[in-house]
This record gives structure tokens, sequence and C-alpha cells, in this order.
């Protein structure tokens, strides 16, 4: 790995990272309560940045690899890890394996939730 390259991921990190903390905050504040509403909106608007800024790279500008890692990895990774699952499932989609589609979304989303159950049950059970 290039040291640029990590510098970028761990300074955009930070950023994604306050950028959830305060707009899941913000949003959930505003919201009804009884629905984490806050990360609700900020998984969706982290995979539709992922998407812009992706496509952007891909077609429009051309970003170094610093600067791709800065805004993809980095800040959106901070602020939400799901538009990187997002982009991962519609590259499988684009490529038409729906089967691999299929289990790598339900079984990130059933799997992970028993993961957190697993690690729940694990402390409270020492």
């Amino acid at each position: 790995m290039q040291i640029g390259i990590l510098l970028a991921v761990a300074l955009g990190g930070a950023i994604g990272s306050l950028l959830r903390y305060f707009a899941a905050g913000a949003v959930q504040s505003a919201a009804w309560p009884g629905f984490p509403w806050g990360i609700f909106v900020v998984n969706i608007t982290g995979g539709f940045a992922m998407g812009v800024i992706t496509e952007l790279a891909a077609l429009k500008l051309h970003m170094t690899p610093e600067v791709r890692a800065f805004l993809t990895v980095g800040i959106l990774g901070g602020y939400t890890t799901f538009s990187t699952f997002s982009l991962d499932s519609a590259l499988l989609i684009e490529r038409h394996a729906y089967v691999s589609a299929a289990l790598y979304i339900s079984g990130s989303a059933v799997l992970s939730i028993a993961a957190l159950f697993a690690g729940m049950w694990l402390i409270r059970s020492v």
C-alpha cells in the first residue's frame, strides 16, 4: 500500500465518521421516534453519493487513486459502510451475477445481524 492512499483513507474516514455522527443525530432528533431514521437516511444518502462519485470518477473526472480512496473508502466508508455494500451489490447485478448478488445481499444482512446477536450473547454469557 502507498502511504498517500493510506493517509487519504484515514483522513477521509475521520471526516466521514463525523459527518455520520452529525447527520444521523440531526435527522433522528427531527424525526418520529421509534425508528432509526438517522442511520436510515445516512445509508440511503451514502449509497447515492457512492453512485455519483464512482460514475464521476469513471466517466467524467480523472481522479487520482488518492482522491478516489479519500472520497469512497475514506469519507463514504466512514459515513456509511452501506455505500460500499451497495456498490458491491450493484456491480454483481450489472455483471448479471444474480445468484451471487442475492446471496451477498441476503447473506450480508442476515449473517451480520446474526453475528451481532452472537457477539451480544457471548458477552452476556461471560
